[in-house]
């Protein structure tokens, strides 16, 4: 385990002992633990520890095609998951379109006042003014009942029940290889978008940079494979893969651009 450790960032320790008591529980209690809604990075460290666990197989799953956020089921190797034992829920917000047109930041930014970590909800969806989000089920009911307005706009939460009216991803992965000195926070931001470490560490330092959700300042800070970045102006990337180092001593990467659909 101590060699599987030493790969991830001191700061995932809270997150990785929280991994490696689920590990135990499942061990013990020869049942199954789901998680609450995990980024991609998360994802990858509770497959990177469930992986030194004989005995124990794991599920993750977000409901919509293509979600980011998904809940992982930990299970012993004789049990056999079905979509239910996830625990999610898609809902659609009704209100007047019409009239005005909610976005992606007016949703989560009213998600947050309701008192609910942001770990109970999963992928927000918005296509053409209409929105879903995925909701953990055991919070469901104080959603419906609670989650009334966004702002000043008042709005009314529904089940969608049939998964054929789940909306689609409207955004894609688009792959790109590059090399780069270091993983370096302000390093990757300039090679990626073709601009001066100046100007990147600017990015970073005015808060306008986040990694996995969480706003980093730090230019020095340290990337590793599937960490999620936006940048406020330019968009959002995903560090697929770190492929090696090259003759030059480069690190070779695979990165992904979110970029609209045609």
């Amino acid at each position: 385990m101590e060699h599987v450790l030493q790969h991830f960032r001191k700061e995932e320790q809270p997150f990785i002992e929280q991994v490696v008591s689920m590990m135990r529980e499942v061990e013990d209690r020869y049942a199954p633990k789901l998680t609450d809604f995990l980024d991609p990075r998360q994802q990858f460290i509770v497959d990177s520890i469930r992986r030194q666990y004989d005995g124990i197989e794991s599920g993750a799953e977000g409901a919509l095609d293509q979600s980011e956020r998904k809940r992982v089921l930990l299970y012993p190797a004789y049990f056999v998951p079905t979509v239910e034992d996830f625990a999610l829920s898609v809902c659609e917000v009704k209100y007047p379109t019409k009239f005005i047109t909610l976005k992606h930041k007016d949703v989560l930014g009213s998600m947050m006042s309701l008192g609910i970590d942001r770990s109970k909800f999963g992928d927000i969806r918005v296509m053409n003014g209409a929105i879903q989000f995925v909701v953990a089920s055991e919070v469901i009911d104080y959603v419906q009942a609670n989650y009334t307005s966004i702002g000043k706009v008042k709005v009314h939460i529904e089940i969608v029940d049939e998964p054929a009216n789940y909306f689609e991803q409207s955004e894609e992965w688009i792959t790109d290889t590059l090399t780069v000195s270091s993983l370096r926070l302000d390093t990757v931001i300039s090679a990626v978008f073709n601009i001066s470490r100046q100007k990147s560490a600017s990015l970073i330092s005015s808060g306008k940079v986040k990694v996995n959700w969480a706003e980093k300042d730090q230019t020095s800070m340290e990337l590793q494979e599937l960490d999620l970045l936006s940048i406020r102006g330019f968009g959002r990337i995903k560090l697929l893969m770190i492929e090696g180092r090259t003759k030059k001593d480069k690190i070779r990467l695979q990165i992904g651009r979110f970029e609209q659909k045609n």
